[in-house]
This record gives structure tokens, C-alpha cells and sequence, in this order.
């Protein structure tokens, strides 16, 4: 399986889920999106909830975020099963 955020393999096992419109958004039974465990974390790391419904809605918006770029010219590099613990950006705090 490709991870559909980076684009790399994701191993057996770290496959992770994301909701393209988040759950407390609504977003239940909507699209989702397989994604490494790393990048799922990034990406709510860096929004919140309701931003990530407003605005982050699909795959092609979360790649256009500068700091999504940033995440992912980080992560191209390494291998399918790294891991890493993620901090909260402070903006979204």
C-alpha cells in the first residue's frame, strides 16, 4: 500500500486512517485517506479539527500547506517504517 500523503510504501501494520473531514467535524462516514502513522500524526499536529474541515479537506490541499511541504521534503528520505514522536505546532496550540 502507498501512503497517499508521501507517497511511500507503508509497511504491513502502520497503515493509519485519516478522515479527510475530521469525525467531530461530521465527518463519520465520509472519504478517507491511508496514510503512514508518522504522517497522520504530523497532520493533526499541525491543524486543528475544524481547520482541517474548513480547509484541509482532501489530500491536494494538505500537500499545498508550506508546512506539509516542509514535512514531506523531511520525510522522503527515510525508510517506510521510521518513526518519530511529533510535537504540536505551536500555532495550533
Amino acid at each position: 500500500m502507498i501512503c497517499e500523503l508521501c507517497e511511500r510504501r507503508i509497511p504491513e501494520g502502520l497503515v493509519s486512517e485519516h478522515h479527510l473531514k475530521p469525525v467531530s467535524c461530521g465527518g463519520r462516514k465520509g472519504a478517507k485517506a491511508s496514510l503512514h502513522t508518522i504522517c497522520h500524526k504530523q497532520i493533526h499536529a499541525l491543524f486543528s479539527e475544524s481547520t482541517l474541515s474548513v480547509f484541509y479537506n482532501t489530500i491536494g490541499s494538505l500537500k499545498k500547506h508550506p508546512d506539509v511541504q516542509r514535512f514531506l521534503k523531511w520525510i522522503e528520505d527515510k525508510p517506510p517504517e521510521f518513526d518519530v514522536k511529533i510535537r504540536v505546532s505551536r500555532r495550533k496550540r
